[in-house]
Protein backbone atom coordinates (compact mmCIF):
# COMPACT_ATOMS: atom_id res chain seq x y z
CA UNK A 1 0.00 0.00 0.00
CA UNK A 2 1.60 3.57 -0.48
CA UNK A 3 1.75 5.41 2.15
CA UNK A 4 -1.48 8.30 3.01
CA UNK A 5 0.92 11.00 3.08
CA UNK A 6 2.39 10.37 -0.06
CA UNK A 7 -0.64 9.77 -1.45
CA UNK A 8 -1.95 13.34 0.27
CA UNK A 9 1.41 15.04 -0.91
CA UNK A 10 0.88 13.93 -4.91
CA UNK A 11 -3.10 15.36 -4.13
CA UNK A 12 -2.02 18.42 -2.43
CA UNK A 13 0.57 19.05 -4.95
CA UNK A 14 -1.22 18.44 -8.29
CA UNK A 15 -3.83 20.58 -8.30
CA UNK A 16 -7.64 19.96 -9.19
CA UNK A 17 -8.42 22.52 -11.40
CA UNK A 18 -4.68 23.04 -12.98
CA UNK A 19 -4.68 18.87 -14.08
CA UNK A 20 -8.04 18.93 -14.98
CA UNK A 21 -7.73 22.72 -17.00
CA UNK A 22 -5.28 21.13 -18.86
CA UNK A 23 -7.70 18.66 -20.31
CA UNK A 24 -11.10 20.34 -20.05
CA UNK A 25 -11.63 24.36 -20.60
CA UNK A 26 -13.00 25.47 -17.44
CA UNK A 27 -15.33 28.46 -16.48
CA UNK A 28 -15.89 29.94 -12.91
CA UNK A 29 -19.66 29.30 -11.78
CA UNK A 30 -19.49 30.99 -8.54
CA UNK A 31 -16.84 28.97 -6.32
CA UNK A 32 -17.48 26.27 -8.38
CA UNK A 33 -15.96 25.38 -12.15
CA UNK A 34 -17.93 24.19 -14.83
CA UNK A 35 -16.69 22.50 -18.00
CA UNK A 36 -18.29 20.18 -20.71
CA UNK A 37 -17.62 16.51 -19.86
CA UNK A 38 -14.61 14.96 -21.06
CA UNK A 39 -15.72 11.48 -20.47
CA UNK A 40 -19.27 11.24 -22.52
CA UNK A 41 -20.41 13.52 -25.43
CA UNK A 42 -22.57 17.05 -24.38
CA UNK A 43 -23.14 20.80 -25.52
CA UNK A 44 -24.02 21.96 -22.11
CA UNK A 45 -21.96 21.70 -19.28
CA UNK A 46 -22.79 19.40 -16.75
CA UNK A 47 -18.97 18.75 -15.42
CA UNK A 48 -18.55 19.97 -12.41
CA UNK A 49 -14.94 20.53 -10.34
CA UNK A 50 -15.43 21.76 -6.73
CA UNK A 51 -12.16 23.40 -5.22
CA UNK A 52 -13.28 23.30 -2.09
CA UNK A 53 -13.28 19.13 -1.68
CA UNK A 54 -10.83 18.53 -4.65
CA UNK A 55 -13.31 16.88 -6.37
CA UNK A 56 -14.95 16.86 -9.78
CA UNK A 57 -18.52 15.34 -10.69
CA UNK A 58 -20.33 14.89 -13.77
CA UNK A 59 -24.32 15.05 -13.26
CA UNK A 60 -24.36 14.08 -17.09
CA UNK A 61 -22.45 10.63 -16.76
CA UNK A 62 -22.02 10.02 -13.39
CA UNK A 63 -18.37 10.26 -13.78
CA UNK A 64 -16.85 11.71 -10.60
CA UNK A 65 -13.92 11.82 -8.14
CA UNK A 66 -10.54 13.45 -7.67
CA UNK A 67 -7.98 14.05 -9.55
CA UNK A 68 -6.22 11.29 -8.81
CA UNK A 69 -9.38 9.22 -10.27
CA UNK A 70 -9.41 11.75 -13.13
CA UNK A 71 -6.80 10.88 -14.27
CA UNK A 72 -7.16 7.02 -14.02
CA UNK A 73 -9.82 7.77 -16.53
CA UNK A 74 -8.52 10.55 -18.58
CA UNK A 75 -5.42 8.57 -19.17
CA UNK A 76 -6.76 5.17 -18.79
CA UNK A 77 -4.83 4.12 -16.13
CA UNK A 78 -4.81 1.93 -12.87
CA UNK A 79 -4.46 3.35 -9.58
CA UNK A 80 -0.97 2.59 -9.27
CA UNK A 81 -0.29 4.10 -12.44
CA UNK A 82 -2.24 7.45 -12.12
CA UNK A 83 -0.39 8.11 -8.95
CA UNK A 84 3.27 7.66 -10.69
CA UNK A 85 1.74 9.95 -13.36
CA UNK A 86 0.75 12.69 -11.00
CA UNK A 87 3.63 11.95 -8.90
CA UNK A 88 6.17 13.00 -11.74
CA UNK A 89 4.41 15.74 -12.93
CA UNK A 90 4.75 17.39 -9.37
CA UNK A 91 8.26 16.05 -9.24
CA UNK A 92 7.55 13.67 -6.00
CA UNK A 93 9.20 10.35 -5.88
CA UNK A 94 7.18 7.56 -4.93
CA UNK A 95 9.89 4.86 -3.12
CA UNK A 96 11.00 2.35 -5.51
CA UNK A 97 10.36 -0.83 -2.59
CA UNK A 98 6.89 -0.25 -1.39
CA UNK A 99 5.01 -3.10 -1.11
CA UNK A 100 2.52 -2.00 -3.82
CA UNK A 101 4.69 -2.49 -5.97
CA UNK A 102 3.85 -5.06 -8.71
CA UNK A 103 7.53 -6.80 -10.06
CA UNK A 104 6.16 -8.05 -12.67
CA UNK A 105 3.67 -5.76 -14.58
CA UNK A 106 5.39 -4.02 -16.91
CA UNK A 107 4.52 0.17 -16.49
CA UNK A 108 3.56 2.51 -19.26
CA UNK A 109 7.07 4.18 -18.38
CA UNK A 110 8.69 0.83 -19.14
CA UNK A 111 7.20 0.93 -22.53
CA UNK A 112 7.85 4.36 -23.38
CA UNK A 113 11.30 3.29 -22.76
CA UNK A 114 11.42 0.44 -25.31
CA UNK A 115 9.89 2.14 -27.93
CA UNK A 116 12.44 5.36 -27.88
CA UNK A 117 15.00 2.07 -28.69
CA UNK A 118 13.03 0.93 -31.13
CA UNK A 119 12.55 3.84 -32.91
CA UNK A 120 15.87 4.71 -32.55
CA UNK A 121 16.47 1.42 -33.77
CA UNK A 122 13.99 1.83 -36.68
CA UNK A 123 15.92 4.99 -37.36
CA UNK A 124 19.47 3.37 -37.74
CA UNK A 125 18.21 0.70 -40.13
CA UNK A 126 16.35 3.34 -42.91
CA UNK A 127 19.27 5.24 -42.82
CA UNK A 128 21.85 2.31 -43.28
CA UNK A 129 22.78 2.86 -46.94
CA UNK A 130 22.38 -1.59 -47.34
CA UNK A 131 19.86 -2.30 -44.65
CA UNK A 132 17.22 0.67 -45.45
CA UNK A 133 17.81 1.25 -49.14
CA UNK A 134 14.36 -0.30 -49.75
CA UNK A 135 12.56 1.31 -47.35
CA UNK A 136 14.53 4.89 -48.21
CA UNK A 137 13.49 4.75 -51.76
CA UNK A 138 10.23 4.44 -50.89
CA UNK A 139 9.68 7.37 -49.00
CA UNK A 140 11.85 9.22 -50.97
CA UNK A 141 11.06 7.85 -54.61
CA UNK A 142 7.17 6.80 -54.26
CA UNK A 143 6.07 9.10 -51.12
CA UNK A 144 8.00 12.15 -52.55
CA UNK A 145 8.89 13.07 -48.69
CA UNK A 146 11.54 15.26 -48.48
CA UNK A 147 14.76 14.78 -46.35
CA UNK A 148 13.40 16.81 -43.40
CA UNK A 149 9.98 15.51 -43.18
CA UNK A 150 11.65 11.98 -42.94
CA UNK A 151 13.48 13.29 -40.19
CA UNK A 152 11.17 15.53 -38.78
CA UNK A 153 8.69 12.37 -38.12
CA UNK A 154 11.41 9.83 -37.36
CA UNK A 155 10.55 7.63 -40.09
CA UNK A 156 12.29 4.26 -39.28
CA UNK A 157 12.68 0.82 -41.47
CA UNK A 158 12.20 -2.73 -40.48
CA UNK A 159 13.99 -4.94 -42.73
CA UNK A 160 12.90 -8.16 -43.48
CA UNK A 161 14.61 -10.24 -40.72
CA UNK A 162 12.79 -12.41 -38.03
CA UNK A 163 14.76 -11.28 -34.88
CA UNK A 164 17.09 -8.51 -35.57
CA UNK A 165 15.35 -5.97 -33.20
CA UNK A 166 14.48 -9.02 -30.93
CA UNK A 167 18.34 -9.51 -30.81
CA UNK A 168 18.74 -5.63 -30.36
CA UNK A 169 16.34 -5.04 -27.32
CA UNK A 170 17.68 -8.31 -25.55
CA UNK A 171 20.91 -6.55 -25.36
CA UNK A 172 19.29 -3.48 -23.74
CA UNK A 173 18.05 -5.68 -21.17
CA UNK A 174 14.66 -5.92 -22.19
CA UNK A 175 12.65 -9.18 -21.53
CA UNK A 176 10.90 -11.25 -23.67
CA UNK A 177 7.22 -10.89 -21.83
CA UNK A 178 8.05 -7.08 -21.65
CA UNK A 179 8.75 -7.03 -25.63
CA UNK A 180 5.52 -8.78 -26.40
CA UNK A 181 3.64 -6.39 -24.08
CA UNK A 182 5.24 -4.03 -26.06
CA UNK A 183 3.73 -5.32 -29.08
CA UNK A 184 7.80 -5.36 -30.66
CA UNK A 185 7.76 -8.98 -30.78
CA UNK A 186 6.00 -11.91 -30.90
CA UNK A 187 5.81 -15.70 -29.55
CA UNK A 188 5.77 -18.33 -32.18
CA UNK A 189 3.67 -20.95 -31.85
CA UNK A 190 5.92 -23.97 -32.96
CA UNK A 191 9.23 -22.90 -31.78
CA UNK A 192 8.37 -21.01 -28.79
CA UNK A 193 10.59 -18.20 -29.92
CA UNK A 194 10.35 -14.53 -30.14
CA UNK A 195 9.89 -12.64 -33.65
CA UNK A 196 10.44 -9.36 -34.74
CA UNK A 197 6.32 -8.23 -35.28
CA UNK A 198 7.19 -5.79 -37.96
CA UNK A 199 9.15 -6.33 -40.98
CA UNK A 200 9.85 -5.18 -44.42
CA UNK A 201 8.28 -1.81 -43.44
CA UNK A 202 8.46 1.40 -43.09
CA UNK A 203 7.77 2.52 -39.46
CA UNK A 204 6.42 5.65 -38.14
CA UNK A 205 7.13 6.15 -34.47
CA UNK A 206 3.53 7.77 -32.86
CA UNK A 207 4.11 10.43 -30.47
CA UNK A 208 1.63 11.75 -28.05
CA UNK A 209 0.97 15.48 -27.16
CA UNK A 210 3.26 15.05 -24.26
CA UNK A 211 5.99 13.99 -26.90
CA UNK A 212 5.98 10.40 -25.55
CA UNK A 213 6.52 7.42 -28.24
CA UNK A 214 3.45 5.79 -27.54
CA UNK A 215 3.09 3.22 -30.35
CA UNK A 216 4.24 2.77 -33.94
CA UNK A 217 2.76 2.47 -37.31
CA UNK A 218 3.62 0.54 -40.42
CA UNK A 219 3.68 0.83 -43.96
CA UNK A 220 4.39 -2.30 -46.18
CA UNK A 221 6.71 -1.57 -49.14
CA UNK A 222 4.17 -3.09 -51.52
CA UNK A 223 0.70 -2.40 -52.19
CA UNK A 224 -0.33 -5.56 -52.68
CA UNK A 225 1.05 -7.50 -49.48
CA UNK A 226 -2.04 -8.16 -46.93
CA UNK A 227 -2.14 -5.56 -44.14
CA UNK A 228 -1.06 -2.84 -45.93
CA UNK A 229 -1.09 -1.00 -42.62
CA UNK A 230 0.29 -2.51 -39.25
CA UNK A 231 -0.25 -0.19 -36.25
CA UNK A 232 0.52 -1.55 -32.66
CA UNK A 233 -2.23 -3.02 -30.82
CA UNK A 234 -3.20 -1.70 -27.11
CA UNK A 235 -0.39 -2.05 -24.78
CA UNK A 236 0.09 0.25 -21.11
CA UNK A 237 0.99 3.27 -22.97
CA UNK A 238 -1.27 3.46 -25.42
CA UNK A 239 -4.75 3.13 -26.88
CA UNK A 240 -5.82 3.13 -30.50
CA UNK A 241 -9.16 4.41 -29.15
CA UNK A 242 -7.89 7.48 -27.72
CA UNK A 243 -4.96 8.78 -29.46
CA UNK A 244 -4.53 10.70 -32.67
CA UNK A 245 -1.11 10.53 -34.67
CA UNK A 246 0.03 13.64 -35.36
CA UNK A 247 -1.39 15.53 -32.07
CA UNK A 248 1.88 16.22 -31.03
CA UNK A 249 2.87 18.88 -33.76
CA UNK A 250 -1.13 19.75 -34.31
CA UNK A 251 -1.85 20.80 -31.12
CA UNK A 252 0.46 24.32 -31.64
CA UNK A 253 -1.66 24.81 -34.90
CA UNK A 254 -5.15 23.79 -34.51
CA UNK A 255 -7.10 26.67 -32.53
CA UNK A 256 -9.72 27.55 -34.93
CA UNK A 257 -9.88 24.06 -37.12
CA UNK A 258 -8.19 21.06 -37.94
CA UNK A 259 -7.98 18.40 -40.23
CA UNK A 260 -8.92 14.90 -39.74
CA UNK A 261 -7.69 12.46 -41.95
CA UNK A 262 -8.02 8.55 -42.32
CA UNK A 263 -4.06 7.26 -42.24
CA UNK A 264 -0.89 8.61 -40.79
CA UNK A 265 0.31 9.21 -44.37
CA UNK A 266 -2.33 11.63 -45.40
CA UNK A 267 -1.25 13.46 -41.87
CA UNK A 268 2.13 13.51 -42.85
CA UNK A 269 1.49 14.41 -46.44
CA UNK A 270 -0.77 17.61 -45.46
CA UNK A 271 1.68 19.14 -42.72
CA UNK A 272 4.94 17.99 -45.12
CA UNK A 273 2.89 20.70 -47.43
CA UNK A 274 2.14 23.36 -44.29
CA UNK A 275 -0.81 22.08 -43.33
CA UNK A 276 0.09 21.45 -40.32
CA UNK A 277 -3.29 21.26 -38.32
CA UNK A 278 -3.39 17.75 -39.71
CA UNK A 279 -4.49 14.58 -37.61
CA UNK A 280 -5.40 11.00 -38.36
CA UNK A 281 -6.69 8.14 -36.61
CA UNK A 282 -4.64 4.91 -36.40
CA UNK A 283 -6.36 1.60 -38.02
CA UNK A 284 -9.54 2.32 -36.24
CA UNK A 285 -12.97 4.79 -37.21
CA UNK A 286 -13.25 7.83 -35.41
CA UNK A 287 -14.20 6.96 -31.55
CA UNK A 288 -15.87 8.98 -28.86
CA UNK A 289 -13.06 9.59 -27.37
CA UNK A 290 -11.22 11.18 -30.33
CA UNK A 291 -14.27 13.48 -30.59
CA UNK A 292 -13.11 14.49 -26.94
CA UNK A 293 -9.64 14.75 -27.98
CA UNK A 294 -10.41 17.03 -30.53
CA UNK A 295 -12.86 19.39 -28.62
CA UNK A 296 -10.05 20.31 -26.00
CA UNK A 297 -7.69 21.63 -28.85
CA UNK A 298 -9.97 23.17 -31.69
CA UNK A 299 -13.63 24.78 -32.60
CA UNK A 300 -13.98 23.40 -35.90
CA UNK A 301 -13.29 20.17 -37.67
CA UNK A 302 -12.23 19.50 -41.63
CA UNK A 303 -12.51 15.31 -42.55
CA UNK A 304 -10.81 14.71 -44.83
CA UNK A 305 -11.68 11.12 -45.59
CA UNK A 306 -11.43 9.38 -48.46
CA UNK A 307 -13.86 9.60 -51.58
CA UNK A 308 -14.87 5.72 -51.68
CA UNK A 309 -18.19 4.33 -50.24
CA UNK A 310 -15.87 3.19 -47.22
CA UNK A 311 -14.73 6.59 -46.45
CA UNK A 312 -18.39 8.32 -47.11
CA UNK A 313 -19.90 6.09 -44.74
CA UNK A 314 -17.04 6.49 -41.93
CA UNK A 315 -17.64 10.44 -42.30
CA UNK A 316 -21.14 10.34 -41.73
CA UNK A 317 -20.35 8.37 -37.86
CA UNK A 318 -17.57 11.31 -37.10
CA UNK A 319 -19.97 14.14 -37.75
CA UNK A 320 -22.49 12.40 -35.66
CA UNK A 321 -19.87 11.90 -32.95
CA UNK A 322 -18.33 15.16 -33.52
CA UNK A 323 -21.69 17.32 -33.40
CA UNK A 324 -22.23 15.47 -29.83
CA UNK A 325 -19.15 17.29 -28.25
CA UNK A 326 -20.20 20.39 -29.92
CA UNK A 327 -17.83 20.94 -32.75
CA UNK A 328 -18.23 22.53 -36.22
CA UNK A 329 -17.64 20.31 -38.81
CA UNK A 330 -17.10 20.82 -42.37
CA UNK A 331 -16.45 18.09 -45.00
CA UNK A 332 -13.73 18.89 -47.87
CA UNK A 333 -14.31 17.42 -51.20
CA UNK A 334 -11.22 16.07 -53.17
CA UNK A 335 -12.41 15.64 -57.32
CA UNK A 336 -9.76 14.36 -59.26
CA UNK A 337 -7.75 11.63 -55.76
CA UNK A 338 -8.62 9.25 -53.23
CA UNK A 339 -6.88 10.70 -50.63
CA UNK A 340 -5.12 13.87 -49.64
CA UNK A 341 -1.60 12.76 -50.68
CA UNK A 342 -2.38 11.96 -53.94
CA UNK A 343 -4.39 15.12 -54.33
CA UNK A 344 -1.57 17.37 -53.02
CA UNK A 345 1.13 15.16 -55.91
CA UNK A 346 -1.54 15.99 -58.84
CA UNK A 347 -2.63 19.48 -57.69
CA UNK A 348 -0.40 21.10 -54.84
CA UNK A 349 -0.82 22.78 -51.75
CA UNK A 350 -2.19 25.78 -53.36
CA UNK A 351 -5.62 23.92 -54.46
CA UNK A 352 -6.57 21.84 -51.45
CA UNK A 353 -5.80 25.62 -49.76
CA UNK A 354 -8.73 26.22 -52.17
CA UNK A 355 -10.49 23.26 -50.78
CA UNK A 356 -10.50 24.30 -47.70
CA UNK A 357 -11.93 27.72 -48.07
CA UNK A 358 -14.71 25.69 -50.20
CA UNK A 359 -15.27 23.20 -47.90
CA UNK A 360 -19.08 22.07 -47.36
CA UNK A 361 -20.91 22.56 -44.24
CA UNK A 362 -22.07 19.15 -42.38
CA UNK A 363 -25.61 19.52 -43.53
CA UNK A 364 -24.33 20.33 -47.06
CA UNK A 365 -22.69 16.98 -47.03
CA UNK A 366 -25.67 15.14 -45.85
CA UNK A 367 -28.20 16.94 -48.08
CA UNK A 368 -25.78 15.49 -51.35
CA UNK A 369 -25.88 12.18 -49.81
CA UNK A 370 -29.82 11.93 -49.45
CA UNK A 371 -30.29 13.24 -53.19
CA UNK A 372 -27.59 10.80 -54.18
CA UNK A 373 -29.72 7.73 -53.37
CA UNK A 374 -32.90 9.35 -54.28
CA UNK A 375 -34.16 9.52 -57.75
CA UNK A 376 -35.39 13.57 -57.02
CA UNK A 377 -37.11 13.83 -60.41
CA UNK A 378 -39.55 11.48 -59.63
CA UNK A 379 -42.25 12.25 -57.10
CA UNK A 380 -41.82 9.03 -55.23
CA UNK A 381 -38.07 10.04 -55.25
CA UNK A 382 -38.57 13.61 -53.85
CA UNK A 383 -40.97 12.68 -51.28
CA UNK A 384 -38.38 10.19 -49.70
CA UNK A 385 -35.68 12.80 -49.88
CA UNK A 386 -37.76 15.56 -48.05
CA UNK A 387 -38.87 13.30 -45.43
CA UNK A 388 -35.21 12.47 -44.71
CA UNK A 389 -34.00 16.06 -45.03
CA UNK A 390 -36.88 17.10 -42.62
CA UNK A 391 -35.81 14.59 -40.04
CA UNK A 392 -32.24 15.64 -40.39
CA UNK A 393 -33.06 19.08 -40.27
CA UNK A 394 -35.35 18.56 -37.12
CA UNK A 395 -32.22 17.60 -35.08
CA UNK A 396 -30.35 20.41 -35.33
CA UNK A 397 -30.99 22.57 -32.31
CA UNK A 398 -30.49 26.28 -33.48
CA UNK A 399 -33.47 28.31 -35.09
CA UNK A 400 -31.80 30.22 -37.35
CA UNK A 401 -29.52 27.10 -39.01
CA UNK A 402 -33.27 24.96 -39.17
CA UNK A 403 -34.10 27.80 -41.19
CA UNK A 404 -31.58 28.45 -43.55
CA UNK A 405 -31.17 24.81 -44.25
CA UNK A 406 -35.41 24.42 -44.82
CA UNK A 407 -34.54 27.37 -47.73
CA UNK A 408 -31.70 25.54 -49.06
CA UNK A 409 -33.33 22.08 -48.65
CA UNK A 410 -36.25 22.89 -50.74
CA UNK A 411 -34.82 24.88 -53.11
CA UNK A 412 -32.67 21.71 -53.60
CA UNK A 413 -36.17 19.58 -54.13
CA UNK A 414 -38.26 22.30 -55.80
CA UNK A 415 -40.54 21.92 -53.07
CA UNK A 416 -42.13 24.83 -51.11
CA UNK A 417 -40.20 26.29 -47.94
CA UNK A 418 -43.46 25.90 -45.27
CA UNK A 419 -44.22 22.17 -46.36
CA UNK A 420 -40.72 21.50 -45.45
CA UNK A 421 -41.12 23.54 -42.68
CA UNK A 422 -44.25 21.55 -41.26
CA UNK A 423 -42.57 18.72 -41.57
CA UNK A 424 -39.90 19.40 -39.67
CA UNK A 425 -41.88 20.86 -36.89
CA UNK A 426 -44.46 17.57 -36.72
CA UNK A 427 -40.46 16.01 -36.26
CA UNK A 428 -39.07 17.91 -33.73
CA UNK A 429 -42.80 17.56 -31.86
CA UNK A 430 -42.72 13.69 -31.84
CA UNK A 431 -38.81 13.72 -30.80
CA UNK A 432 -39.61 15.97 -27.91
CA UNK A 433 -42.81 13.43 -27.00
CA UNK A 434 -40.29 10.42 -27.10
CA UNK A 435 -37.77 12.54 -24.78
CA UNK A 436 -40.13 12.92 -22.60
CA UNK A 437 -41.49 9.46 -22.19
CA UNK A 438 -38.31 8.75 -21.90
CA UNK A 439 -37.18 10.83 -18.77
CA UNK A 440 -40.12 9.38 -17.45
CA UNK A 441 -39.09 5.89 -17.55
CA UNK A 442 -35.55 7.26 -16.32
CA UNK A 443 -36.61 8.85 -13.48
CA UNK A 444 -39.02 5.93 -12.13
CA UNK A 445 -36.26 3.35 -13.15
CA UNK A 446 -33.91 5.96 -11.04
CA UNK A 447 -36.00 6.07 -7.83
CA UNK A 448 -36.16 3.17 -8.00
CA UNK A 449 -32.64 2.43 -8.40
CA UNK A 450 -33.10 -0.17 -11.28
CA UNK A 451 -30.88 -0.43 -13.65
CA UNK A 452 -28.24 0.59 -11.03
CA UNK A 453 -24.80 -1.06 -12.46
CA UNK A 454 -22.79 0.42 -8.95
CA UNK A 455 -24.89 -0.70 -6.51
CA UNK A 456 -27.59 -3.01 -7.67
CA UNK A 457 -28.77 -3.72 -4.31
CA UNK A 458 -30.27 -0.96 -3.82
CA UNK A 459 -33.51 -1.89 -5.87
CA UNK A 460 -33.96 -4.71 -3.30
CA UNK A 461 -34.74 -2.63 -0.39
CA UNK A 462 -35.10 1.66 -1.51
CA UNK A 463 -35.25 2.59 1.92
CA UNK A 464 -32.27 0.74 3.42
CA UNK A 465 -30.17 2.35 0.60
CA UNK A 466 -31.47 6.21 1.29
CA UNK A 467 -30.73 5.27 4.58
CA UNK A 468 -27.34 3.79 3.91
CA UNK A 469 -26.47 6.82 1.59
CA UNK A 470 -27.28 9.29 4.83
CA UNK A 471 -24.51 7.67 7.14
CA UNK A 472 -21.97 7.66 4.22
CA UNK A 473 -22.54 10.98 3.40
CA UNK A 474 -21.80 11.97 6.55
CA UNK A 475 -18.85 9.96 7.15
CA UNK A 476 -17.27 10.95 4.02
CA UNK A 477 -17.18 14.39 5.31
CA UNK A 478 -17.16 14.83 9.21
CA UNK A 479 -14.35 13.45 11.09
CA UNK A 480 -16.46 13.77 14.24
CA UNK A 481 -19.42 11.42 12.70
CA UNK A 482 -17.03 8.89 11.96
CA UNK A 483 -15.22 9.22 15.61
CA UNK A 484 -18.98 8.54 16.82
CA UNK A 485 -19.29 5.28 14.68
CA UNK A 486 -16.14 4.36 15.84
CA UNK A 487 -16.90 4.77 19.73
CA UNK A 488 -20.44 3.29 19.51
CA UNK A 489 -21.72 6.37 20.41
CA UNK A 490 -23.33 6.07 17.46
CA UNK A 491 -24.48 2.33 16.78
CA UNK A 492 -24.58 1.12 13.24
CA UNK A 493 -22.38 -1.08 12.28
CA UNK A 494 -21.40 -3.16 8.82
CA UNK A 495 -23.72 -6.13 9.13
CA UNK A 496 -26.97 -3.44 9.20
CA UNK A 497 -26.15 -2.74 5.43
CA UNK A 498 -28.33 -4.17 3.28
CA UNK A 499 -26.26 -3.29 -0.03
CA UNK A 500 -23.33 -4.66 -1.01
CA UNK A 501 -21.26 -1.81 -2.66
CA UNK A 502 -22.45 0.85 0.56
CA UNK A 503 -21.48 -1.75 3.53
CA UNK A 504 -18.07 -2.19 1.27
CA UNK A 505 -17.73 1.32 1.66
CA UNK A 506 -18.67 1.70 5.25
CA UNK A 507 -16.29 -0.85 6.18
CA UNK A 508 -13.52 0.73 4.12
CA UNK A 509 -14.18 4.33 5.98
CA UNK A 510 -14.08 3.17 9.13
CA UNK A 511 -10.90 0.94 9.11
CA UNK A 512 -9.32 3.74 7.52
CA UNK A 513 -10.14 5.92 10.33
CA UNK A 514 -8.58 3.46 12.26
CA UNK A 515 -5.34 3.14 11.42
CA UNK A 516 -2.41 5.23 11.25
CA UNK A 517 -2.87 8.61 9.17
CA UNK A 518 -6.34 8.54 9.54
CA UNK A 519 -8.80 8.77 7.18
CA UNK A 520 -7.94 9.79 3.43
CA UNK A 521 -10.56 9.93 0.78
CA UNK A 522 -8.00 9.29 -2.33
CA UNK A 523 -7.10 6.42 -0.67
CA UNK A 524 -9.84 4.78 -1.09
CA UNK A 525 -9.05 4.63 -4.98
CA UNK A 526 -7.06 2.26 -4.20
CA UNK A 527 -9.83 -0.24 -2.98
CA UNK A 528 -12.74 0.97 -5.03
CA UNK A 529 -13.10 1.25 -9.11
CA UNK A 530 -13.31 5.28 -10.32
CA UNK A 531 -16.72 4.36 -11.30
CA UNK A 532 -17.68 3.43 -7.89
CA UNK A 533 -15.54 6.99 -6.70
CA UNK A 534 -17.82 9.21 -8.78
CA UNK A 535 -20.77 7.80 -6.97
CA UNK A 536 -18.83 8.10 -3.71
CA UNK A 537 -18.22 11.91 -4.79
CA UNK A 538 -21.83 11.81 -5.27
CA UNK A 539 -23.17 10.36 -2.11
CA UNK A 540 -20.65 13.00 -0.31
CA UNK A 541 -22.21 16.15 -2.55
CA UNK A 542 -25.27 15.08 -2.38
CA UNK A 543 -24.87 15.31 1.74
CA UNK A 544 -22.99 18.59 1.70
CA UNK A 545 -25.71 20.39 -0.13
CA UNK A 546 -28.25 19.69 2.66
CA UNK A 547 -28.26 22.12 6.17
CA UNK A 548 -29.12 19.15 8.40
CA UNK A 549 -25.66 17.09 8.83
CA UNK A 550 -25.73 16.77 12.83
CA UNK A 551 -25.64 13.68 15.17
CA UNK A 552 -29.31 13.41 15.14
CA UNK A 553 -29.80 13.01 11.38
CA UNK A 554 -26.84 10.51 11.85
CA UNK A 555 -28.88 8.31 14.66
CA UNK A 556 -31.86 8.41 12.58
CA UNK A 557 -30.37 7.09 9.92
CA UNK A 558 -28.97 4.32 12.04
CA UNK A 559 -32.29 3.47 13.66
CA UNK A 560 -33.79 2.82 10.27
CA UNK A 561 -31.28 0.46 8.96
CA UNK A 562 -31.28 -1.75 12.14
CA UNK A 563 -35.11 -1.15 11.54
CA UNK A 564 -34.61 -2.67 8.19
CA UNK A 565 -32.36 -5.24 9.13
CA UNK A 566 -35.12 -6.75 11.99
CA UNK A 567 -37.92 -6.94 9.18
CA UNK A 568 -35.68 -9.02 7.09
CA UNK A 569 -34.52 -11.11 9.41
CA UNK A 570 -38.05 -11.51 10.66
CA UNK A 571 -39.37 -12.46 7.14
CA UNK A 572 -36.41 -14.88 6.75
CA UNK A 573 -37.80 -16.53 10.18
CA UNK A 574 -41.38 -16.84 9.62
CA UNK A 575 -40.30 -18.00 6.06
CA UNK A 576 -38.70 -20.77 7.36
CA UNK A 577 -41.38 -21.79 10.20
CA UNK A 578 -43.71 -21.74 7.40
CA UNK A 579 -41.92 -24.43 5.37
CA UNK A 580 -41.44 -26.51 8.56
CA UNK A 581 -45.13 -25.95 9.35
CA UNK A 582 -45.96 -27.01 5.77
CA UNK A 583 -43.56 -30.14 6.02
CA UNK A 584 -44.87 -31.36 9.12
CA UNK A 585 -48.15 -31.55 7.91
CA UNK A 586 -47.36 -33.43 4.63
CA UNK A 587 -45.25 -35.77 6.75
CA UNK A 588 -48.80 -35.95 8.93
CA UNK A 589 -51.12 -36.54 6.16
CA UNK A 590 -48.77 -39.30 4.95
Amino acid sequence: MIPKDIIEEIRYRCDIEDVIGSYVTLKRAGSNRNGLCPFHGEKTPSFTVFPATKSFYCFGCGAGGDVITFIQKMENLDYVGSLEFLAARAGITIPNDSSYMEKDKVSRKRVYEMNMEAAKFFRNCLFDPVLGQEGMRYLTEKRQFSPVTIKRFGFGYAPNNFGLLTQHMRKLGYTEEELITAFLCGRSQKTGKLFDLFRERVVIPVIDAAGNVVAFSARALDAATPNKYMNTSDTPAFKKSRILFGMNYAKNHCAEQMILCEGAMDAIALQAAGFENAVATLGTAITSEHARLLARYTKRVLINYDSDAAGQKATHKAMALLDQVGLEVRVLKLTGAKDADEYLKQYGADAFRSIIEQGSTGFDFKMDSVLAHNDVTQVEGKIRAARELAAIIAAVGSGVERELYIDAAAKRLGISAEGLANDVKRNRASAAREQKKKESRDAMMSARSFGDRINPDAAKDPAAAAAEEIVLGLLLLYPEHRKAVISANTPVEASDFFTDFHRRAFTAIIEMEQSEGGFVFSALGEQFSPDEIGRLVRIQQDRQALTHNGSDVLSAAADTLKQRREKREALQNGDFQSELARRRAEFKRK
